[in-house]
C-alpha cells in the first residue's frame, strides 16, 4: 500500500518513466530538498509562495494532504457523491465562498469589540481558516478597539490587527461595553460584522438589535434569544413552557401561552415575569424557606 502511494505521488509531480536511473535519483533528491525547505519555511514566507507558484503539481499534492475530507470520501451507500461542504474545496475569495454555498452576506471586514486574549484567539482562528479556504490569511481584515491602557501595554492583539480605533480608557462602560460607541466605530470603519467575544457587551441584547437595524451582522446569538435566555427568571419560564425539567423555585409552574404553528419566538409577559420576582433579598430568603419546608 505504501509503495502504491509513493508511485501515485511520483505520477502527480510528473515523473517520467523513461528517465534513466541517475535522472530519477537526481529528481528524487531535488524533491526531498524542496520538501525539507518547506518544512522549515513559514507558510506565508516569500520562499514558500515562490515554491508554490513554480510547482503547481506539488501544490496539488500539498492540498490533498491537508484536506482529509476530499470529494472521494464523501460517497453515500450507492456510490453517489454527496454535496460539498466548505471543508471539501478551496475557493478564491469570500464572495465566491458565499455564492457557492448559498449565503447572502459577504464578510470582508470584522470589528472586534473586545481586547486581550479574546481578540487574539478570534483573529488567529479566522486567519487560519482563511488561509486553508482562500490561501490568503488576510481575506478577512480586522478592526480592533484600543484604550490608552492597551496602547501603553503594547498588547499583542493591536499588533495583529489591520486597523485600530482609539477609545476612552477607564471602566468598560466607556469602551468595550459601550453599545453606542461600538455601533459608531462599526459604521465609521465600514465593517460588515461585529464580534464581541465574551464579557463586556457580548451579553447585551441591545448590541445585536442596534447592529441589525444598521444592516451589520452580529457574530453571535440574535437579540430575542438574549432577551429570553439572558435572564434567569425569563429563561426558567421559557423552559417550563417547553416542559423542560427545572429546579423548584418561587415561579415553578408558571408558563406562557404560545402556538408552535404561529411562530418560534417566546416572550415572557410582564405580569407573568412579576409573579416570579421578589422585591429584595429578605423576600427571596422567605420564599426559599417556604420551598424548603415543602421538600
Amino acid at each position: 500500500m505504501a509503495n502504491s502511494e509513493k508511485n501515485k505521488v511520483k505520477f502527480e509531480v510528473g515523473d517520467d518513466e523513461d528517465k534513466s536511473e541517475s535522472e530519477r535519483m537526481e529528481t528524487k533528491q531535488s524533491e526531498s530538498r524542496l520538501d525539507g525547505d518547506e518544512e522549515k519555511t513559514p507558510i506565508n514566507s516569500p520562499l514558500a509562495r515562490d515554491n508554490r507558484q513554480q510547482s503547481p503539481a506539488r501544490l496539488k499534492i500539498y492540498m490533498n494532504k491537508q484536506h482529509s475530507m476530499s470529494g472521494a470520501t464523501n460517497l453515500d451507500t450507492k456510490g453517489k457523491k454527496l454535496s460539498l461542504s466548505p471543508k471539501d474545496c478551496v475557493v478564491a475569495t469570500p464572495e465566491e465562498f458565499v455564492k457557492r454555498f448559498g449565503g447572502n452576506h459577504v464578510i470582508n471586514k470584522v470589528l472586534i469589540a473586545n481586547n486581550g486574549i479574546a481578540a487574539v484567539k478570534c483573529m488567529r482562528s479566522i486567519r487560519r481558516w482563511s488561509y486553508e479556504m482562500f490561501r490568503n490569511e488576510k481575506a478577512v481584515r480586522f478592526v480592533v478597539m484600543v484604550t490608552p491602557e492597551d496602547l501603553k501595554a503594547n498588547a499583542e492583539y493591536i499588533r495583529m490587527a489591520d486597523q485600530y480605533a482609539q477609545v476612552p480608557g477607564g471602566s468598560n462602560n466607556n469602551n468595550y461595553a459601550n453599545v453606542d460607541l461600538i455601533l459608531d466605530i462599526a459604521k465609521r470603519t465600514q465593517v460588515q460584522a461585529v464580534w464581541a467575544g465574551w464579557g463586556h457587551s457580548s451579553e447585551n441584547p441591545k448590541l445585536p438589535e442596534l447592529l441589525h437595524k444598521n444592516n451589520i451582522i452580529f457574530i453571535g446569538p440574535p437579540e430575542y434569544a438574549m432577551w429570553a435566555l439572558g435572564d434567569k427568571i425569563a429563561s426558567s419560564i421559557v423552559a417550563q413552557t417547553a416542559n423542560v425539567p427545572t429546579l423548584p423555585w418561587s415561579g415553578s409552574g408558571l408558563t406562557v401561552e404560545w402556538d408552535e404553528k404561529k411562530g418560534h419566538r417566546v416572550t415572557v409577559p410582564n405580569d407573568v415575569f412579576k409573579k416570579a420576582c421578589v422585591k429584595d433579598g429578605d423576600e427571596g430568603l422567605k420564599a426559599a424557606e417556604r420551598l424548603d419546608s415543602l421538600l
